[in-house]
């Protein structure tokens, strides 16, 4: 296939249109990215700490607990089977403006629900601005950054999340004397109101003018974006790649030469939540009381330090994910949670609960999140992003993140109630072995993106999932 070269900028090139110096425009992109993902990291872990409050309140059982959880994750499916089509249609800028609003309106809503059943349906509808969420900000993101920076731009938004869950459970802490769970599901409201404020602001992305044919926008917001190419021969290069493609449905995802990326895309999404990431995020409270810790405080306080190594290991991700590559990330984030589940399993199963053993098992939920967030976490919404030429793009990564999703509400529905049924060491043994499936698939179908222009990505699946050998 034949893709325009790629050149630097000419000094005969046209002066960029008024407004923010470029580099801090492309900064501006993914700064307003990132303030949705801490918002979607808040939102998805605040109900830990409420929960156990608003379960007292609302007298709530293991099957209704889990629904609370798992009806956000439900309507979080739904955004995000429409997340693509969303923002194809509307645009990327489009999308997350009505994911910020939506915000706003339904995290208030939620902290003033008067029942369970009021609070169910507005947490499903704030599940679906979720689920949009999490399709359209990658993209948003990935399309409007150089494809030298692209990898951590895009991990960004996961340190993003990760600092919005962190921040979650020290709310929660300092809230949890009085039990105040309505504040500790309605602070995100604000922010999330006065993200709106830059994206009004922002352009919509270069590749989804080209997109809509619009190349005269698209040629001036590439420059605002990546001042370093020439805007015209990167402009022209979406738009040869683009005009080779069939369209952008689902069934275009099965046919070949992409249904091998679809396999790929699809087996990350449900790996990366099957392998029990949101059973921390969701009842750590839980899991460090069945390990023998006890107080409100504490049980809130340990998962805080357990999110800031979290934090730090995604930051981690973001220092090396484009000098190392991505697949050694991928991998030894996969292989540490794997070798931590079977720590768990032998704590829960062998270990002293009231010694040494509840310390090993704090230590092995703090490295196995790490690890997740180091490997799993940076890397899915860079895949999200880069497995599929543009008019797949926004589909493929619909397609991705509901695997993503279907896995996270099994998780979600069922793992309170599996660990009462079959006890702790049996459900983390049974999470290790998914994980070593999840290493093994990984190991097989992740290719090494590091460094290619979104354009040239598909010619490794153009080739049977082989990088083409470069012309004499």
């Amino acid at each position: 296939m034949s893709v325009a070269t790629r050149s630097t900028q000419s000094p005969s090139s046209p002066p960029g249109p008024e407004g923010p110096p470029p580099r801090r425009t492309g900064r501006l992109f993914a700064l307003t990215g990132a303030v949705v993902g801490v918002i979607y990291g808040y939102d998805t872990g605040s109900i830990s700490g409420a929960l156990v409050f608003l379960s007292k309140d609302f007298h709530l059982s293991d099957t209704e607990k889990g629904l609370v959880n798992s009806i956000l994750v439900l309507g979080s499916i739904l955004g995000a089977l429409i997340g693509g089509k969303l923002a194809d249609a509307l645009g990327r800028k489009a999308a997350m403006l009505i994911v910020a609003g939506s915000y706003t309106v339904f995290v208030a809503l939620s902290a003033l629900a008067p029942n369970v059943v009021v609070l169910d349906a507005v947490r499903f509808l704030l599940g679906v601005a979720i689920g949009i969420s999490i399709v359209a900000a990658p993209l948003y993101i990935a399309e409007s950054s150089p494809a030298r920076t692209r990898g951590a731009s895009v991990a960004a938004y996961q340190v993003a999340t990760v600092a919005g869950i962190a921040l979650t459970y020290f709310v929660n802490w300092g809230l949890s004397d009085g039990g105040h769970w309505r504040l500790m599901l309605g602070l995100s409201a604000v922010p999330a109101a006065l993200v709106l404020i830059p994206l009004f602001r922002l352009p919509d992305t270069p590749r989804w003018y080209v997109l809509k044919g619009r190349t005269d926008k698209a040629v001036e917001v590439m420059r605002l974006t990546d001042p370093d190419v020439d805007p015209h021969a990167e402009t022209e290069a979406v738009r040869a790649a683009l005009a080779e493609e069939s369209g952008g449905s689902l069934r275009s995802l099965l046919r070949k030469p992409y249904a091998r990326a679809t396999l790929f895309v699809l087996g990350l999404g449900f790996f990366c939540q099957i392998t029990g990431i949101n059973a921390v995020t969701y009842y750590s409270p839980q899991i460090f009381e069945e390990m023998g810790f006890t107080g409100d405080g504490q049980n809130f306080l340990l998962p805080s330090f357990v999110q800031l190594a979290s934090l730090a290991a995604t930051v981690l991700a973001i220092l090396i994910i484009d000098r190392l590559g991505r697949r050694v990330v991928l991998l030894s984030g996969i292989a540490t949670m794997t070798a931590m589940l079977g720590v768990l399993t032998a704590v829960f199963g062998f270990g002293d609960l009231k010694g040494s053993g509840t310390w090993i098992g704090f230590g092995a939920v703090l490295l196995f999140t790490a690890a997740f967030n180091f490997g799993f976490g940076s890397l899915i919404w860079v895949y999200a992003s880069e497995a599929f030429p543009a008019q797949l793009r926004s589909t493929g990564a619909s397609a991705m993140l509901t695997a993503d999703l279907v896995a996270n509400l099994l998780i979600a529905q069922f793992f309170p109630s599996l660990m009462s049924w079959a006890g702790a060491a049996t459900t983390f043994a049974g999470l290790g072995v998914l994980a070593l499936g999840a290493l093994v698939f990984a190991a097989c179908t992740a290719p090494e993106t590091k460094g290619r222009q979104l354009e040239e990505i598909q010619g490794f699946w153009l080739n049977g999932g082989r990088w083409p050998t470069p012309a004499p």
